[in-house]
């Protein structure tokens, strides 16, 4: 009896194991694309419009998000009455940071390598390979795959995709923040379909270590007409 025992407690390791092996990174991110969309409705997202606010320190400040597909991402947030700017593009970065004082400057590399896959549309699990990237399966942590993205740059990301949802749940990567780097974690939730039909997170909780910004969406608006110029840095 302790024989057969063993035996099936041998045979359950076996089929666990393989189970376990079964399920590979491109198995999970092509469920979590299907879940926000699928990739013929993700393919036919050509720019992103988006406004909300973000508390920060205290107050809540109105944002505005601009994407316009593999071209451009720029974030407009007014902040005591000025402008806070941060803009990528397929070439290069720039900010406005009126706390550090001065005008629109150029990114350094590691700032814009670490940022620059927001000026896609679909994230930066969507099509990875096309774009020179490539994904590791770090297994489970809680109820979440764990995924990490290497960039062609080298740039290094972990994204946790909720097993029973398959929804991005929660991102964790290196960041420099006035040329400190940090660790930013970043919370995704409150998830709704927008009238284009294509998911996207409306809260996202994002702590630096030595501050923490919550940003809530009130607008999104799916291939809205977006000037290219928006991208341009200033002068």
């Amino acid at each position: 009896m302790k024989k057969i025992f063993s035996g099936f407690v041998l045979l359950a390791g076996i089929f666990g194991a393989a189970s376990l092996k079964a399920q590979t990174a491109d198995e999970i991110i092509n469920k979590y694309i299907d879940a926000v969309g699928g990739k013929d409705k993700i393919s036919q997202i050509t720019s992103l419009y988006m406004e909300g606010t973000v508390a920060m320190m205290g107050n809540d400040n109105p944002t505005k998000v601009f994407i316009l597909n593999g071209k451009g991402y720029k974030t407009e947030t007014e902040f005591n009455g000025q402008k806070m700017v941060r803009c990528y593009t397929d070439k290069s970065g720039w900010a406005v940071n009126p706390m550090a004082g001065g005008g629109a400057a150029p990114m350094p590399d590691v700032e814009y390598n670490a940022g620059k896959e927001q000026i896609y549309a679909g994230g930066p699990l969507y099509d990875y390979a096309a774009r020179g990237s490539a994904v590791t399966l770090l297994g489970k942590e809680g109820n979440a795959y764990k995924i990490k993205l290497v960039t062609k740059d080298k740039d290094e990301s972990t994204f946790f995709i909720d097993a029973a949802s398959y929804l991005l749940s929660k991102i964790v990567k290196k960041g420099n923040v006035m040329g400190q780097e940090v660790e930013i974690n970043i919370q995704l939730a409150d998830y709704k379909k927008t009238d284009f039909g294509f998911m996207m997170p409306f809260t996202m909780n994002t702590d630096l270590g030595q501050f923490q910004l919550s940003t809530t969406i009130t607008k999104v608006e799916v291939n809205k007409a977006v000037d290219a110029g928006v991208f341009v840095m200033p002068k």
